[in-house]
């Protein structure tokens, strides 16, 4: 698997544009997703109802305003939408990541092979009524797959996929290029879509604009940009998780305080918000909420500029990150809720392993380190995302910094404004931001790739991609995804994270969890995700 991100240089801007990651707390943090502040949005939907008619309303601390289009966008708003709307042939629970069958009538037995067969489930239709065919899941994973269009879902399944075909109206076929059983989760990122609503001349665009026809249980009913999204049960569905919501509205509130406010005290407008500030759990908890996290890959990173000396030199990324005292920003930023990085991978995924190089607080390390690599009197300025979290966690970074002799100067910035000067190849030092490529799945193949890769947009950000080792690295993550052995494959991926986490370019420094808050009194079912966004499928009144 060369690249989760194949952008080519000339399309970066487009792409982050589509992706949301121009306006966004990114995948960077968990999506690309946008968080600039829109207008005040309302709870009103026009059908407010009552009892078990009541329109379930949720407060979601991300944008709405990024891509739409389920092959495009890492927004975490529209990603969480789009698991109510659409169904891949397989879908994977929210939690436990594991796929059951959703278009498709069964998860097939053997994965050790290079063809998958898929029976559509009988009755599927989709939300204006026309039935569900093969044709539209060839219509789709022939946007993915095709060599002249650069999605992001490209990169999730050109490097193993060969070709999807349709052998009757409810059956297809997969072809696999190498047997690639991790594949299998992945199916829930190629959510199917009707041909013949989104072939039509101009549609990608309206898709990307908020425009979302599927197959699920619940059908948008309006969309608006920084406002909020509609949504209502679809009767038709016959699918395996069924609506219990007679109607939805989702807020986007990204601003904390207003965000907290929306579901505190007596006259709360909404039953469930994500993206709790940690300083407003014991308030949210004394009210009688519930507010519950989710810990998996979130992570404050690092990204150095290789090109701007002496950043090139790995002695000086080691010394900045054994410099850092984590313990303390754990305690005093995150409250407790997250451990210092011990690899790229947090604890709880399945491939993980402690790093051979582990960044435990050591600044007389990192002053040794300083000191062979010829430098002193270094000042740097952390250019930062704005996101509230991380800017709780870099008065931290400066201090430790500051500690070692290194003159830091803080600089948060709206995500757009990061991200767009390194988009247009400003220079730069180092970047502070968030990420949780978790929302795609818990395949560290993917994760990986998603953050590393020789055409990859984070390593462009980096100007990494052209070093020795970085061009070794990249071939050994390449056998690792051929690797038909799956301990083999797990052995792989562990060493080259080592290699990884030794060069620290682009390297997590914390990994927190993500709280969410909701009413028990009014709802049950809820599972707080470790990742931005709600997933209310098996979720139901009270």
């Amino acid at each position: 698997m060369r690249d989760v991100n194949p952008t080519s240089a000339p399309h970066r801007r487009s792409f982050l544009k589509y992706t949301g990651a121009l306006g966004a707390a990114a995948a960077l943090s968990p999506a690309l997703a946008a968080c600039s502040s829109g207008p005040e949005s309302t709870n009103d939907t026009g059908h407010a109802g009552s009892g078990r008619n009541a329109t379930l309303t949720a407060v979601i601390g991300y944008g709405n305003d990024g891509s739409w289009d389920p092959t495009q966008t890492a927004s975490a708003f529209s990603m969480a939408a789009n698991n109510h709307i659409y169904e891949g042939l397989l879908d994977t629970d929210p939690i436990s990541r594991e796929p059951y069958p959703a278009l498709a009538t069964q998860v097939p037995a053997d994965l050790t092979g290079t063809s998958w067969k898929f029976t559509l489930r009988s009755g599927a239709t989709f939300h204006d009524g026309k039935p569900v065919t093969a044709e539209d899941v060839v219509f789709v994973f022939g946007r993915i797959l095709d060599p002249n269009t650069q999605t992001l879902a490209k990169g999730f399944f050109a490097p193993w996929l060969k070709e999807v075909r349709a052998t009757d109206a409810r059956n297809v076929e997969l072809v696999l290029k190498f047997p690639f059983p991790e594949g299998i989760s992945r199916l829930t990122l190629a959510k199917i879509m009707p041909k013949h609503v989104f072939s039509l001349p101009g549609a990608w665009d309206d898709a990307i604009k908020g425009k979302a026809i599927g197959s699920g249980p619940y059908r948008q009913t309006a969309h608006h940009p920084k406002s909020n999204t509609t949504f209502e049960a679809f009767a038709a569905y016959n699918g395996p998780r069924r609506p219990a919501f007679k109607r939805m509205n989702w807020l986007t509130v990204v601003d904390a305080a207003p965000r907290v406010a929306r579901i505190s005290g007596a006259s709360a407008g909404a039953q469930i918000a994500d993206n709790i500030p940690y300083a407003d759990i014991a308030q949210l908890r004394r009210g009688g909420m519930t507010v519950q996290g989710g810990a998996g890959m979130n992570n404050l990173f690092l990204m150095f500029n290789t090109r701007h000396k002496p950043f090139d030199d790995v002695r000086v990324r080691q010394a900045l990150h054994y410099a850092i005292d984590t313990g303390k920003m754990v305690e005093v930023a995150l409250k407790g809720h997250g451990k210092p990085s011990t690899s790229f991978l947090n604890e709880a995924n399945p491939s993980y392993r402690p790093a051979k190089t582990v960044y435990s607080y050591d600044p007389e390390k990192a002053k040794k380190l300083l000191k062979a690599a010829g430098v002193k009197g270094l000042r740097i300025e952390i250019l930062s995302v704005n996101v509230s979290w991380i800017v709780d966690c870099l008065p931290t970074v400066k201090a430790s910094w500051d500690a070692i002799g290194v003159e830091t100067t803080l600089s948060p910035q709206e995500t757009t404004a990061v991200f767009t000067k390194m988009d247009q190849k400003q220079d730069y030092q180092v970047v502070a931001a968030a990420s949780n490529p978790n929302q795609f799945g818990l395949d560290a193949d993917l994760i990986m790739h998603y953050n590393y890769g020789p055409q990859n947009l984070w390593m462009g950000y980096a100007r990494w991609a052209g070093d020795p080792v970085a061009r070794q690295l990249f071939k050994d993550m390449d056998r690792a995804t051929q690797e038909p052995d799956a301990d083999k494959k797990k052995t792989m991926i562990q060493d080259y994270i080592d290699v990884v986490a030794e060069q620290a370019v682009l390297y997590p420094v914390v990994h927190n969890e993500l709280m969410t808050a909701w009413n028990p009194r009014r709802l049950a079912g809820i599972r707080p995700q470790p990742y931005p966004g709600i997933n209310l499928l098996q979720a139901k009144w009270v």
